[in-house]
């Protein structure tokens, strides 16, 4: 490998390498203002105000509190009362850091006293409120009273949580506990890192949110409302991420750092994949460049490397290909031991094949770039021909279809009726008071006391808590769920997209009537279409718009996840969103299928085999695709209602029934007679019927049969043997032998009598004569005949003329 080929490698990884450095924290600086002050200073400023409590008692324990931790940090080796709290090990110490001073009163060695203990957490919380000393994270989240929250929101910066604080109201974010632990992390931040809110940034938020999660269960981190203010109140700049967990998310990764992943021995190699992957990245989506790293990188090279070590070269020995693909028909482990079959192996075949045909086209348009991977490829056409998998995934989904589109009705009537039931439930447990019990279609139910805006009830049934506000919604989401994509026939990823601004009104030039249209962003095939809006959808749509509205004016701006191009979109006016907490959340396709799954076990339904029927967002397209094909509408129609570049696809949706068949074919044919002249199916007269058997009579002659059409004359004036609509049978050889015969015959006596003008029409026939026995002949070697006789239909079919 080249110098020049060996240093992009190592870029390429130098960068891979430098990548989650984006957003680092302020750093903390060794010494700032409070914590240099002197002993005698600082003890004055912190029992002043607005340090001074309105409360005798409080300032009592505060003076004895200050008193006992500056004599014992000053004994402490340092220049500053911070340096001296860290040399200390109290910052170490957690929950635990009041043994450390208290050693130092009158009786070390007795027993902590609650006095004592008060003393000293109202001292430190002076400190900690005047920013003489600033706790890493670990200590705070430890040591975390209510208290010093409060006081550090009034003391470190009023003005700023009071904005913060008018943001949530004016916002709609009423519920003050979430606003008040939103504002508790601010806090946080101020008391560790110092300075005041409009100081705060984005790597602070993260080190903070790294912390949360090291030291606190997930049911205390996953609130980021306060990134959300910050972001929102210009704390954070405008291009900051949309959500805190944007930051902790993965994004995409560049060619080097997907090939990176698989540890790649080979440096030629791992240049050669990622300068293909850096070449196919400009003309596919991420997801496809992921599958491609997958399959290059994992499946293919890797596994070579695993088992022919030192390997660098395309140009593989036909064992170890054989081999290889022996291997790729199996699943295996993260050991390696083999689990099962791979469900499509030639799929795989198929990108590896690619890869090298890609690169022997390249190699011819810059041979000084790829010329030296040329190499020949170790898989044939036909090893990843795709034809029979396709068919039986086709069987297969034909059948899923078939098994789900009877049952539809069902599932939307279970839809509507889980909707109206847990919304009655919800109603009426709302209408009674904490402890009361209340029965409702058939469930005896106990009101809990709310949390969180939540409501909760006891089943008496079984004794469990149900979250009755969960099930509401759970009912209403999965209803509009399985309506949108019934009607519509729009891939899931399309549905979790729409917004408030998919709406389009569309004039109908001739009536000029206003129709509402649907807007579908684009998504797989990167081309938007419209849909027409139906009653029912359109009902559906406007309970959707008015739950999420809630009583707004506008439906809340909610930025989204994209989990197959790992990017995060603008804030938008999505219909499928949902309140978490303080903040809006887009539904996920997690949420989604977990929606429809509980609405399935709620419907009781089953396939043939008695097991539970499964739906998934992608079978009510082929639903819908079936449903409109069944109905009438044209395919080119149908194509364009589901988005799809190839009529072929649309047909490989539909499940055409056998009946399909024979209805379709029937009204084809009724079609086709109406357009046809009325006179072609009239009803034959007697004489016409006789003609027409009169026909196949005349067709038997001496040497076969004729084979002209009926009601055509004869063209040859009843010259047989010249005649190419006659068919010679084998068993009248002998008489075409005669003919013949007697025509050289008639040829000798037209040369001896002088009569030229014959001769030329005799051979003529005489030639025929010779075609006509050479056709028997061929007509005898084929195949046998069976001597079956002239039907005669007169007296069998009731239409012949009366006799005479």
């Amino acid at each position: 490998m080249t110098a020049a080929v060996r240093g992009d490698v190592v870029l390429a990884f130098e960068v891979a390498g430098a990548a989650g450095a984006e957003y680092p924290p302020r750093l903390a600086p060794a010494i700032w203002p409070q914590t240099g002050q002197s002993r005698e200073v600082t003890f004055a400023r912190l029992l002043a105000p607005p340090f001074r409590s309105s409360s005798a008692e409080i300032r009592a324990c505060a003076r004895r509190g200050l008193t006992v931790l500056l004599d014992w940090l000053a004994a402490q080796p340092g220049d500053t009362w911070q340096s001296r709290w860290i040399v200390s090990g109290a910052d170490r110490a957690g929950r635990d850091w009041v043994a450390l001073p208290a050693r130092h009163l009158a009786n070390p060695g007795g027993r902590l006293t609650t006095r004592v203990r008060t003393d000293l957490v109202t001292g430190v919380r002076m400190l900690l409120a005047g920013q003489v000393i600033r706790p890493g994270y670990p200590w705070l989240l430890r040591y975390r009273p209510s208290v010093l929250l409060e006081e550090a929101r009034q003391l470190l910066d009023p003005a700023g949580f009071a904005r913060l604080r008018a943001h949530c109201q004016a916002t709609g974010r009423s519920n003050p506990v979430d606003c008040k632990s939103a504002l508790n992390r601010i806090a946080w931040i101020l008391l560790n890192k110092g300075g005041q809110i409009r100081d705060i940034t984005i790597g602070d938020c993260v080190e903070l949110d790294t912390a949360l999660r090291e030291h606190q269960c997930k049911s205390a981190v996953d609130k980021p409302l306060y990134y959300t203010l910050l972001r929102e109140t210009g704390v954070l700049p405008p291009d900051s991420p949309p959500r805190l967990k944007a930051l902790r998310m993965a994004g995409q990764l560049s060619p080097a750092q997907l090939v990176d992943k698989y540890q790649i021995q080979s440096l030629a190699m791992r240049w050669l994949l990622t300068a293909y992957l850096a070449e196919r990245a400009a003309e596919v989506d991420y997801v496809s460049l992921i599958h491609l790293a997958t399959t290059l990188c994992g499946l293919f090279w890797r596994d070579l490397e695993r088992h022919h070590p030192g390997i660098d070269s395309l140009r593989l020995e036909p064992e170890a290909a054989v081999a290889w693909k022996e291997r790729l028909t199996l699943l295996h482990d993260k050991h390696g031991n083999p689990v099962g079959k791979r469900a499509s192996p030639r799929s795989k075949l198929l990108i590896v094949r690619a890869f090298y045909q890609d690169i022997a086209r390249w190699a011819a348009e810059d041979p000084s770039r790829w010329g030296a991977w040329v190499a020949p490829c170790p898989i044939k056409a036909s090893e990843c021909s795709l034809f029979k998998e396709t068919k039986q995934r086709k069987a297969a989904m034909d059948q899923r279809t078939r098994a789900r589109l009877p049952v539809l009705p069902a599932l939307v009537r279970t839809a509507e009726t889980e909707r109206r039931v847990t919304l009655d439930r919800l109603q009426a447990v709302l209408a009674t008071a904490p402890g009361e019990a209340v029965d409702v279609h058939g469930a005896a139910l106990v009101r809990r006391p709310a949390q969180a805006g939540r409501v909760y009830a006891t089943d008496l049934a079984t004794g469990t808590r149900r979250d009755l506000t969960y099930e509401e919604e759970r009912a209403f989401w999965a209803r509009a769920i399985v309506e949108v994509l019934r009607h519509t026939g729009i891939r899931v990823e399309e549905m979790a997209e729409l917004t408030h601004h998919s709406f389009v009104a569309y004039t109908l030039p001739s009536t000029g009537e206003v129709v509402p249209m649907l807007q579908i962003a684009p998504s797989k095939t990167d081309t938007e279409r419209l849909l027409l809006v139906s009653p029912d959808l359109g009902e559906v749509l406007a309970e959707i718009i008015h739950r999420v509205r809630n009583g707004r004016q506008t439906l809340p701006l909610v930025a989204a996840y994209d989990p197959y191009e790992r990017t995060w979109g603008a804030p938008m006016p999505y219909l499928f969103q949902r309140q978490r907490g303080p903040e809006h959340h887009v539904l996920s396709r997690a949420v989604i299928r977990r929606y429809l799954n509980n609405l399935l076990a709620a419907s009781g339904l089953t396939d043939a085999a008695n097991n539970p029927l499964m739906f998934t967002p992608h079978d009510f397209r082929r639903l819908f695709a079936t449903g409109a094909l069944r109905s009438g509408l044209p395919p080119h129609i149908a194509a364009k209602i589901l988005g799809h570049a190839d009529l072929g696809t649309t047909m490989g949706y539909a499940a055409i029934y056998p009946e399909d068949v024979v209805s379709r074919h029937r009204a084809f044919i009724a079609r086709r007679r109406a357009l046809r002249p009325g006179e072609e199916y009239r009803d034959l007269t007697p004489e016409e019927w006789d003609r027409f058997l009169g026909h196949f009579e005349l067709r038997k002659v001496a040497l076969g049969v004729c084979t002209r059409d009926f009601g055509t004359p004869c063209a040859h004036e009843h010259s047989c043997v010249r005649c190419p609509q006659l068919r010679p049978d084998p068993a009248r050889e002998p008489r075409l032998l005669e003919i013949r015969d007697n025509l050289r015959a008639r040829i000798a006596e037209a040369r001896r009598e002088g009569w030229l003008g014959e001769i030329a029409g005799l051979e003529a026939t005489l030639a025929a004569a010779d075609q006509k026995l050479q056709a028997m002949k061929q007509i005898a070697s084929r195949h046998g005949v069976t001597h079956l006789g002239m039907p005669d239909f007169r007296d069998s079919t009731g239409r012949a003329s009366p006799p005479g």
